[in-house]
Parts: structure tokens; C-alpha cells; sequence
């Protein structure tokens, strides 16, 4: 029994395309060069992608945010003086849905209607005022409500302004590790 060699048509197939994709990668190279030698193994072995986007930049400090425990401390204070202001610019479904007990709705913050109903409210108020501002809608480095919200009232003049830090959203920061909630 004799048997004859046959090179089957998917194996040179795939040489084919091994071949036009070492060609393209090799061309690609030779127009955009890397700076180094390791560049170009990575270039050759890692198809190149694009960074995540950087997380969006917070308009307040370390000393203008407020933990979930420690405002419901401040809430709680039988001494009305030194209990804030409290602010939600979370969608009005959120606030509806719950709330900080006694928090105002001026929202929502990504909105020009909620920064303007916001910035209303905040004309007649002393620029002293303890206020705390706060969504929970999403996560906080995602939020698009918190950051313009605070930045208006920042902008506005108010020395004793806070963010309430929530890191996922408030039902996991704040309703649900038993903080008090108002409907």
C-alpha cells in the first residue's frame, strides 16, 4: 500500500493567513515604529487598545465630605443649630423613592433645570450654612449628578459645604447598613 503526500487546503489556508498577518503587522511596524525593543514584542504579540478614561476629577477636598455615619450622627443631633442642610440632586425618582430624613430635592444635578432650581433655592441662603450635598444614584466615581451640583454652590460662595460620600449608591451606603430613611 502506497501512500502519496497531500497537503490538505485548510492547512495552506492558514499559512496564508499567518503569512499576510506577519506581512501587515511587520508593515505597520515599519510606518509607526515603537520606541523600544520591548515596545516592539508588545506591539507584535498584544493587539494595542485604548486606555479606560480617567475617572472625572472631584471639585471638593477631604475636608468638604461627609461618611454616611458620621452625617447620620449629625442629623440625629437633638441640637437643631448644628444639624446641615441637607441637599439631594440624585433623578426626583430616587428622592421619591427615599431619602435622607429632611433632605431638600434641588436636582437633578447633571441637569441645567436642576443647577438652575438648585442655584433658586440657594440665593436666599447664608453663604455660612453647614450643607451637605448628595446623590447615590450610581456609583460615586460614575455620578453625574454630585460633582456639578457641588461645584454650583462651591462657585456660589458657601464656606461650610460638604459631599456625602457613597461610594456604590445609597440604598448599599446608606439604606441598607441602617441609616435612616424618609419616603
Amino acid at each position: 500500500m502506497t501512500l502519496k503526500p497531500r497537503t490538505p487546503f485548510a492547512a495552506i489556508t492558514i499559512v496564508a493567513l499567518l503569512a499576510i498577518f506577519v506581512i501587515a503587522r511587520t508593515a505597520r511596524l515599519l510606518v509607526h515604529p515603537p520606541h523600544s525593543v520591548d515596545a516592539r514584542a508588545t506591539a507584535l504579540a498584544v493587539p494595542q487598545s485604548n486606555p479606560a478614561p480617567a475617572p472625572p476629577s472631584d471639585p471638593w477636598t477631604a475636608a468638604q465630605t461627609v461618611q454616611p455615619a458620621a452625617l447620620a450622627r449629625e442629623i440625629a443631633d437633638p441640637n437643631s443649630a448644628k444639624r446641615p442642610i441637607v441637599v439631594c440632586v440624585a433623578p426626583h425618582v430616587l428622592y421619591s423613592g427615599g431619602h435622607i430624613p429632611g433632605a431638600l430635592y434641588h436636582g437633578p444635578g447633571k441637569d441645567p433645570q436642576g443647577i438652575d432650581d438648585l442655584k433658586k433655592w440657594a440665593h436666599g441662603v447664608q453663604r455660612t450654612a453647614n450643607i451637605v450635598v448628595y446623590c447615590g444614584c450610581c456609583p460615586l466615581d460614575r455620578c453625574p449628578n454630585l460633582r456639578p451640583a457641588f461645584s454650583a454652590l462651591q462657585g456660589m460662595g458657601f464656606t461650610r459645604l460638604r459631599a456625602l460620600i457613597l461610594p456604590t449608591n445609597f440604598y448599599t451606603d446608606w439604606a441598607k447598613p441602617g441609616f435612616p430613611v424618609e419616603k
